[in-house]
């Protein structure tokens, strides 16, 4: 059975900031990717690396959307797409382009990585899409295709490893610990993962609202409402309608009971411990005993 391997990522910071510009790249691999803050683009455009084509992404986030948003483009004109999309786009605070430190991409690849990646973000849904095409597959030659498929792989990688994991299925929750919590109208089912707290598709929350926490559960659920997440159920209940990673388990919590809750203490496993004692307790024991 093949083990996972090692990878390097080498991370430089021109301006010697880390929330600056950053360009990040795999040792052994000729893919680069370049992480430009919206506030810096004047900075970037000096850079010699936007010199190149490149496939590019655009991240940011909407009070009225519950998942985080990302634009997909490719250009043979950096400097002047992102001016445009600065000008244009609101939503956005970080844009990352991919390009070939060897030169190798030609506008075939890019607007085949354009489109693969289009249809990938969209697959796994971790990202709501602001672009408003969908685009047919270009035609490339089977070598082609190959080689765009590794470029990929080392864009998945690197833009993950700078926060943004558009290509990152959500953790399987199958292999990992069920946690849940009831109340009225009230089930959910969910896991602890790296990302925060999912909470698994077909849960029910309870419609009703506590008054003390109604604004703020109602704000939550009115984005998850938005993006299709969470659909009437019946009078009492609403259901998720997929699976959906909350930042904290509080956060779930609350969504599902329709009140403040302490998440780590109201999900629980299935022998009744909560998610604290099975994941938090665990971890400070093992601490102490180092």
């Amino acid at each position: 059975m093949n083990q996972p391997r090692g990878r390097t990522i080498q991370i430089y910071l021109p301006t010697g900031e880390p929330r600056g510009i950053r360009i990040a790249e795999m040792t052994t691999r000729t893919v680069q990717t370049v992480l430009i803050p919206q506030n810096q683009l004047k900075t970037a455009k000096t850079r010699p690396e936007l010199d190149q084509i490149a496939v590019y992404f655009l991240f940011g986030e909407s009070d009225e959307q519950a998942r985080p948003i990302c634009y997909i483009g490719q250009t043979e004109d950096l400097r002047t797409r992102l001016d445009n999309h600065s000008n244009n786009k609101d939503f956005w605070s970080t844009a990352v382009v991919a390009i070939s430190k060897t030169q190798a991409f030609t506008p075939a690849h890019i607007r085949w990585l354009e489109w693969h990646c289009v249809q990938q973000a969209g697959q796994i849904g971790r990202y709501s899409l602001d672009n408003s095409q969908n685009p047919r597959e270009p035609f490339v030659t089977e070598p082609l295709r190959d080689d765009c498929l590794d470029a990929f792989d080392t864009i998945s990688i690197l833009l993950t490893a700078l926060g943004y994991p558009v290509f990152e299925a959500m953790a399987a929750p199958t292999s990992q610990e069920i946690f849940t919590i009831k109340g009225p109208d009230a089930e959910g089912r969910g896991v602890l993962t790296e990302d925060g707290f999912l909470v698994r598709k077909g849960s029910l929350c309870r419609k009703e609202t506590v008054e003390s926490a109604r604004s703020q559960v109602e704000s939550a659920r009115s984005r998850l409402i938005d993006d299709g997440i969470l659909t009437e159920h019946n009078d009492a209940q609403y259901v998720f309608a997929e699976d959906y990673i909350f930042n904290t388990p509080s956060g779930a919590a609350m969504v599902v009971l329709g009140r403040s809750s302490n998440g780590w203490v109201d999900w629980k496993n299935k022998q009744g411990q909560t998610l604290h004692d099975a994941k938090r307790a665990t971890t400070d024991a093992e601490a102490s005993d180092g």
